[in-house]
Parts: structure tokens; sequence; C-alpha cells
């Protein structure tokens, strides 16, 4: 019989898959801008999702909301409207430097900074605590990861033209960019957390409460991702671009995006509950692991990597061998 613990690990795992899949239905999008296909899935992903899982699982919200404060819930809006703008860089380094690469830079920098930026602010005496140190050892093996995965896309891009190779250093430039400002969702959580005790309060359970966080800052990340989408839709008059054969299939694709990448990030908080006292420190590093792994998978399979040479894996296999001690290094803070 499977025990508490061995439960949440496997709903962790199924969490990261899911997380690490999410981009892969983009790849079979036709005939649709960038921008189109990312205003669809941040419709789904950021708005209809959290939401109805609110309705589902935080009985009275609306009363948690005003139990907690405005001034809460607009903090956690301004800090989710920060990550926002992470969440849009983030499509635009996957859309440059592939899944594989992409997801193995911002998820390395979204761990890192999001364990150190935090303490930082909120706790800067126990910055050069065992805790603090160890914090900044993990970001550091995280650059060193960073550093090795785009020498390996550097490689992987070798034989292009010029223009392409500062594309690749461009899209290098963006993930970092993402990586730097996604962790955002952290101060949420943080500065949101009246919001969660009044969910639980409702009668939400400790793995639905935090949701009600979520929900408030994905919905103010919206209004960033949306803003740009629309502004590059009129500005490059792409509306009606595709044909309209693809459309079902194209909406089926964004929605499948919003829902792997939103309920990917829902299961995990309920495997870390489950775990129990070490969810945080346990589930984490397996977390982003298995994320990061599951994405160069994809990336590998789709044929992003078709024409590197051996040196070019080789780093990319260090660079995420790298990243993932970093991660360990990162939880073992926790």
């Amino acid at each position: 019989m499977m025990n508490h613990a061995e439960f949440g690990f496997l709903v962790v795992v199924a969490a990261a898959v899911m997380q690490g899949s999410f981009a892969l239905p983009q790849k079979f999008i036709r005939g649709w801008p960038w921008e189109k296909n990312w205003l669809l899935y941040s419709i789904f992903g950021m708005i209809v999702f959290p939401w109805l899982l609110v309705a589902l699982l935080v009985p009275q919200s609306f009363q948690a909301y005003a139990d907690a404060g405005a001034g809460v819930v607009a903090m956690a809006a301004l800090f989710g409207a920060g990550w926002g703008i992470g969440s849009v860089l983030f499509g635009l380094g996957l859309e440059a430097v592939g899944v594989a690469l992409g997801f193995a830079i911002i998820m390395s920098m979204i761990a890192a900074l999001g364990a150190l930026v935090p303490l930082v602010v909120l706790h800067p005496a126990d910055l050069m605590s065992h805790k603090g140190l160890l914090i900044i050892v993990g970001l550091l093996v995280a650059i060193v990861g960073v550093t090795l995965c785009a020498r390996a896309g550097a490689l992987k891009d070798a034989a292009t033209p010029a223009a392409a190779k500062r594309n690749l250093t461009r899209g290098i430039a963006i993930c970092i960019a993402s990586g730097a400002a996604s962790p955002m969702m952290a101060f949420a959580v943080e500065f949101g957390n009246p919001i969660e005790k009044a969910a639980a309060a409702a009668g939400a359970n400790a793995a639905n409460a935090p949701m009600a966080i979520f929900a408030v800052a994905m919905s103010a990340g919206f209004l960033i991702n949306s803003a740009y989408c629309v502004y590059l839709l009129r500005l490059n008059r792409t509306w009606n671009k595709g044909l309209p054969q693809d459309r079902t299939l194209n909406l089926l694709y964004t929605v499948a995006m919003g829902f792997l990448w939103l309920f990917g990030f829902y299961l995990y908080g309920v495997g870390k509950t489950e775990i129990g006292q070490l969810g945080t420190s346990l589930g984490w590093p397996i977390f982003m692991t298995v994320m990061v792994v599951v994405a160069n998978i994809w990336g590998l399979l789709t044929g992003e990597w078709k024409n590197a040479d051996r040196r070019a894996f080789r780093y990319l296999g260090a660079g995420i061998a790298v990243i993932i001690a970093a991660t360990l290094i990162i939880a073992n803070a926790a």
C-alpha cells in the first residue's frame, strides 16, 4: 500500500512532466504567429483554469479576499505583473532558442533567484548564514550551468549565418531576463500569504489554499502578456493570419498548453503537501530536475538538436548536470 509521501513523490513527478511538456503543443501550431498563440495560451493558462480551480476548491473565495484586505491583494497583483513580464520573455526565449536550451537556462535562474531574492529582501540577516551561503553557492553553480548550456547552443548553431548567431545571443539574453523576472511569483506568494490564510480559514485545504494567491498574481501577469501580444498583433497586422482549416487544431493546442502549465503547477502543490514536512526541500529539486530533463527530451525528440555535433551534446549534458547540482544545493538550504 502506497503511503502519503510515496504518493506525493509520484504527483510531483507527474507535475514536472506536465510543466516540462507545456511548450510541446506550440511546435504543432500551423500558420499562427507567436503572439496569437501566446495570447490564447495566456487566456486559458492564466485566467480560465486558475479561476476555475479557485471556484471549485476555495470556498467563499470573495470573502477570503475581503478578509485579507485590498492592500494584500494589490501587492500580490503587483508582483504578479512583474512575473508576467518574465512570462512574456519565457515565451520569446523558447521561440528564439528552443525548448531544450530555453528551459535549462530559465528554470535554473528561477530556482536560484527564487531562493536568493526573498532571502536578501525579506531576511537579509540570514544572508551570511549556512542557508544563505548555500543559496549563493547554488546560484554561482547555476550560472556555470547556464554558461555551459549557452556554449552548447552556440556550437549547435555554429554553421548558421552571422545574423542567426546574433539571434541566438539575443535569445539567451531573453532567457536570462525571463529567469530574473519570473521569481517575482515567489514575492506574490510571500506578500500574499494572508490570502492563503483567509482561504484556509474559509475551508480550503492546505494544497488548494495557495491557488487563491496564484489566481490574483496570474491575472495581473495576464494583463502584461495580453497587452504585449495585442500590441504585436496590431503592429504586424496578424489578427487574421492562418488558414481556417487550422483554426480548431491550433486552438486545441493552445488550450493544451494552458492546461499542462497550470495543472502541472497545481499538482506540484498537491504533491508537496502529501510529502509532508520535507515537501519543499525534497519536492522542489525533484520538480525542477524532472522538468528540465523532460523539456530536453522533447527538444531532442522534435529535432531541435538534429544538426548538432558531439561537442554541443557534451556541453548540453554537462550544463544540465550542473544545473541539477545547483538545484540540489539550493534545496539543501530549505
